[in-house]
C-alpha cells in the first residue's frame, strides 16, 4: 500500500504501545487508556496511520459516554445550587 501522503512505496509497519487520555481539566479524575494499536509510517515523509482494535474501541466509547453522563449530571447539580 503507498503513503496516503507522498504516495512512497517505502511504508513499515510497527508495534505500538500509546496512553489515550479525554481531553480537558474535567476529565482529570479519568486515569487513560493504554491501547497496543498497529502504527503504518511512511519511512520518506513520517506520515503515520493506525487502527484501535474493535474491544478497545468499544471501551474508549464506554468510557466517553460515562464520563459525558457524569458531568452533565454534575452540570445539573451545579445549576441546581445556584
Amino acid at each position: 500500500m503507498a503513503c496516503r501522503v507522498c504516495l512512497s512505496a517505502k511504508e513499515a509497519e510497527f508495534s505500538t504501545e500509546m496512553m489515550i487520555h479525554f481531553s480537558g481539566r474535567k476529565h482529570l479524575v479519568k486515569p487513560g487508556v493504554l491501547i497496543f494499536p498497529e502504527m503504518v509510517v511512511c519511512l520518506d515523509c513520517g506520515a503515520t496511520r493506525l487502527t484501535i482494535p474493535e474491544g478497545t474501541l468499544e471501551l474508549l466509547r464506554d468510557e466517553n459516554t460515562s464520563l459525558t453522563t457524569a458531568e452533565s449530571h454534575l452540570s445539573y447539580l451545579d445549576q441546581k445550587a445556584s
